[in-house]
This record gives structure tokens, sequence and C-alpha cells, in this order.
């Protein structure tokens, strides 16, 4: 059973932490953004690129941007890794 997570040929991490404890606790800015990500972020995941991108003095919109890249990324390797 996948658990909702899609046929991914990316690595999956067990989180020992509450999810929705987590995604609550998140801004709201970044909880919309995960609402309409393609891949199933974990909080933590985003929670961490999201301080990243505000140590770096990114907006609000500059730090989505960002993630939204990271997450091109993602997708890209991914689709790389798949058979044919």
């Amino acid at each position: 059973m996948n658990r909702n997570l899609g046929a991914t040929s990316l690595r999956r991490k067990s989180r020992p932490e509450d999810p929705m404890k987590s995604y609550d606790s998140l801004p709201q800015p970044l909880r919309h953004w995960l609402s309409q990500a393609t891949l199933p972020w974990s909080p933590t995941s985003a929670r961490r690129l999201w301080k990243k991108f505000s140590a770096k003095g990114l907006t609000t919109q500059e730090a989505l941007l960002a993630l939204s890249a990271a997450e091109a990324r993602m997708l890209a390797r991914d689709r790389s890794g798949l058979p044919g």
C-alpha cells in the first residue's frame, strides 16, 4: 500500500511527529503552497526550506517561488529515474 503517495521513484522517509500538528503550525502561505504542491511534502521538509529561504532574506513570494523551483528539480529527478 502506498498510503496516497502515488507512484514515485523518490525515497520515502518515516516521520515520528504528528504530521497534522506539524502542518497546522506552518505559516499560512506555506500551508497554502503545500495544499497545491504536486509532490507529497512533509511539513518538516517544507519548514526547513522555508526557514532557509527566510534566513537568506527572501520575501514570502520569493520563498514560494524557490519552493516551486525545488519541487520542479525533484520532479525532474523523479522522472529521470523511471523506466521507459
